[in-house]
């Protein structure tokens, strides 16, 4: 990639909205034994059909380990196209590139720091060297130049309504992990900087118990301009009760950066989720990674979907949530068809569908 110098704001670039054309889609192939079971059989086949769904709308790239190549294309549809690209996992949105688009339609790439969620605090394993060049590999793949930013930000800690306006969450980017050093106001100029946006609206705490420590695309989701989608339960007993009330009195405060006042849904939360005995045997830990274990809660969220041209790909988790967040997700993106797809695989390895997924913007 060939690294810009000076923040892409100065140079005209911004961040569009997911919901903007895409030009196409990026994914990674999962590979780690301590994060998919089974050698990651079932998440093949998870990751497999997420990308088949995007590709009858847009098309659809794949990195690859070298030594995974075979397997994936024997299970991928000969229209996604895969390429030889190391990684130390398999999640595209916060390793790759957040693709901005400048006044001419010109495509440039924000290759964030990167240190597996928090470094040596609350890191979930010890060796991110490979994710950290996934951005780079991208941008090259495209054609992309791009921008090295030293703020510790990945692409699931971020929303953009397309029109100015930033969404993250204050337990994820200025976690002790990642800029706590920084502070507020200056990684707010970083994020700035860095996506063109004029206003971050900052609301306090992500999902009960995800593992990125809070990234805000499994809290809520932007699918049209002026709408936010907020994951919620109305358990008080469930520790996501506050951390949902708590962001729709932040959102409900706030004004984006063209003045208006957002339109707030809500998304029904499913579960709670929990880790099987056989699925937690199906994994092989390793030294420094996560552990990952029977009785675990799973952070699971229905805004954690990815809206691709025309379509929009909406994780199934829970029998008895699955239609009612089908349906919101569906009024909210009329104009697009909505493809459920069974998504408790990914889900294991924590994250799910926009968390592996990344969009390149139509220039």
């Amino acid at each position: 990639m060939e690294r810009l110098t000076g923040p892409p704001v100065a140079d005209g670039f911004r961040l569009p909205g997911e919901f903007a054309p895409h030009a196409g889609t990026w994914m990674l192939w999962p590979c780690r034994a301590d994060t998919w079971r089974a050698d990651a059989e079932p998440a093949e086949q998870a990751f497999a059909t997420v990308a088949s769904a995007i590709a009858e709308a847009e098309p659809v790239t794949v990195g690859v380990r070298p030594d995974r190549l075979d397997r994936a294309r024997a299970v991928l549809p000969a229209r996604v196209r895969t390429v030889a690209m190391e990684s130390d996992d398999a999640w595209m949105r916060d390793v790759g590139p957040t693709v901005l688009v400048g006044p001419g339609g010109e495509r440039r790439a924000v290759d964030w720091t990167f240190n597996a969620w928090g470094g040596a605090v609350h890191g979930l394993y010890p060796d991110w060297a490979a994710d950290d060049r996934v951005a780079a590999a991208v941008a090259d793949a495209e054609g992309m130049a791009g921008y090295r930013c030293p703020l510790v930000q990945e692409g699931g800690g971020l929303h953009s309504d397309g029109a100015g306006t930033l969404f993250v969450t204050a337990e994820c980017v200025l976690s002790p992990g990642r800029n706590a050093g920084l502070g507020h106001l200056l990684a707010e100029r970083q994020l700035c900087d860095y996506t063109g946006a004029a206003r971050v609206i900052w609301l306090p705490q992500g999902v009960a118990g995800d593992e990125t420590t809070g990234h805000v695309d499994n809290l809520l989701h932007v699918p049209a301009p002026g709408i936010v989608l907020l994951t919620w339960t109305d358990d008080p007993d469930d520790p996501q009760f506050p951390r949902s009330r708590a962001a729709l009195r932040a959102l409900g405060a706030a004004r984006g950066a063209d003045g208006r006042r957002f339109e707030v849904r809500k998304l029904p939360m499913p579960g709670p989720l929990h880790m099987t005995e056989a699925e937690a045997a199906g994994l092989v830990p390793s030294a420094g990674g996560k552990p990952r274990r029977t009785g675990d809660r799973l952070a699971g969220s229905y805004a954690n979907f990815y809206l691709a041209n025309g379509r929009a790909i909406v994780p199934l988790l829970d029998p008895r949530t699955d239609e009612a967040a089908l349906r919101i997700i569906a009024d909210a993106v009329p104009d697009r068809e909505v493809v459920g797809v069974p998504a408790r695989e990914i889900l294991l390895g924590g994250g799910n569908i926009h968390c592996i997924t990344q969009q390149v913007p139509a220039g």
